[in-house]
């Protein structure tokens, strides 16, 4: 019995000299230990990815907010078989990216030719007013911020 303490004590003076020697710096290590145990929830492998970032991270946000519009109209044109201005507004998009004033002039095109478009059911022409609508405030407040010719609302 009395080896056991002594091999008790003998542990606990070896823990203690450790800790002396890592000095100041022991409470953040215990900290990122801690850190490290608490982490967020785990991924599972077999969980869905998660959504993918649509722009690329340098561009100033309001250009930023246009291509995440235009993306959502675009998918949204996509699914309802009105593939062509979904062509249309997706190489506007990269355009945006590589000229950012000829791509707002690219858009606006576009949105000009959404008008004339008509979907069958009254939701989806809801659904559409909305997105044509968040697409167009987006490229007029970039347009202003630009300064570039000014884009009337309709």
């Amino acid at each position: 019995m009395l080896e056991l303490v002594a091999g008790l004590i003998a542990g606990l003076l070896m823990v203690a000299g450790i800790l002396v020697i890592i000095g100041p710096s022991a409470k953040g290590i215990v900290r990122r230990l801690w850190a490290l145990r608490r982490t967020g929830p785990r991924v599972s492998v077999f969980q869905a990815a998660g959504p993918r970032e649509v722009v690329p991270p340098g561009l100033n946000p309001k250009t930023q907010r246009v291509m995440v519009a235009a993306a959502r109209l675009a998918n949204w044109l996509r699914a309802h078989n009105h593939e062509e201005l979904s062509r249309e507004l997706r190489n506007a998009t990269a355009r945006l990216a590589a000229d950012e004033p000829s791509g707002l002039y690219a858009m606006h095109t576009v949105l000009r030719r959404l008008r004339s478009l008509s979907s069958e059911d009254r939701a989806g022409q809801e659904r559409l007013r909305v997105l044509s609508t968040e697409l167009r405030t987006a490229v007029q407040d970039r347009f202003e911020q630009l300064e570039l010719l000014p884009f009337r609302r309709p």
